[in-house]
Parts: structure tokens; sequence; C-alpha cells
């Protein structure tokens, strides 16, 4: 019997990655978006907080399948897992509007040095008024930022540019 951390769509990928190191491998082959935790500085502050269901999303995975490969490849039964996979992308939001956008801010650079821009993004985020929209641009969807960012009362959209870069749209909301 595996003592291990039970892995479901709500584990952290960092205690996941902790208890299981082989699973980075697993992960790796399963979307070239996840090249991203060979950077040590996402690894211990993003993963520590990002979960398998939002790592499905960077990945564009099913998240079921994700869940079970992970299971599968340390000796755990299969789960059911509820397949609503939503990866806020979809259809423009009504409040997004390119002449609203008041600030924006590539993160890119600073992720590929190393760099945590988590400070950066909510600095720029708390100085919104209503109606303004911050755009921010990535090399994956930052799920673990969206949640955070909607915790707080922000609305959120993103999509997809190109294979390495996301544009996240986030704005007040006004209700």
């Amino acid at each position: 019997m595996n003592t291990g951390i039970n892995i479901s769509p709500d584990t952290k990928i960092g205690a996941m990655l902790d208890a299981y190191p082989q699973l980075e491998e697993v992960l790796l082959a399963m979307s070239p978006s996840f090249s991203k935790l060979k950077n040590p500085v996402l690894r211990r502050t993003v993963a520590k907080v990002a979960t398998v269901r939002q790592v499905a999303r960077v990945g564009n995975l099913p998240l079921g399948k994700l869940v079970n490969d992970l299971r599968s490849a340390i000796g755990q039964d299969r789960m059911d897992v509820d397949t609503n996979n939503n990866t806020g992308a979809g259809k423009r939001p009504d409040w997004m509007d390119a002449g609203c956008v008041a600030m924006t801010f590539d993160a890119r650079a600073m992720i590929d040095s190393g760099q945590q821009p988590l400070g950066r993004i909510f600095e720029g985020l708390n100085g919104l008024h209503n109606g303004q929209i911050y755009e921010l641009t990535t090399p994956f969807v930052p799920s673990p930022i969206i949640e955070l960012a909607e915790n707080k009362g922000f609305k959120s959209w993103a999509v997809r540019e190109r294979d390495d870069i996301y544009k996240t749209y986030f704005t007040k909301d006004k209700s």
C-alpha cells in the first residue's frame, strides 16, 4: 500500500513532486508546457500553490486523463474525476474592451530569468480602477495567478496567441 499523498485534482504539484519525483518525467512527456517545471524559481514558488487541476489547464489536457496517468505511474487506482476542465478561454467576455487596457506587463523575461513575477503582477492589479483592464503576457496560462486574482474580486479571461504566448486580461469586478 502506498503511504504517499493521494493524487487528486486538488493536489499541489510541489507536494506531489516532493513525494514522487519520478512524476516530473511523466508530466514532461504529457505536454511541452510542463518544461517550465525545470525553472527552479517556478518550482519553488508556483509549484507550491498550483494544483493538478490548474496544471491541466496550463497543459491543455483533460483533467481526468492527467490525474489518472499520474496515479497510474505510481500505482494508485483510477479515480472518477469531474471532467469539466474549463480553460477560461472561451467566448470574449462583455467587459473585454481593448481600449480599456490601462496597464500591460510581459512577465516572460522575468520567468525565463528565474524570477517570480507575482508581486509585480498584483501591484499592477491593485492599481486598477473599475472598468480598467490589465493585460498580462506569459509563456503559459497562469492558472494560480488567475485563481488568486479571482479570489480577490477580479474577473479574468485568458487567450492563447501562440504556443508560448498567452494573454490574460483582468478587470475589477464591477458588481
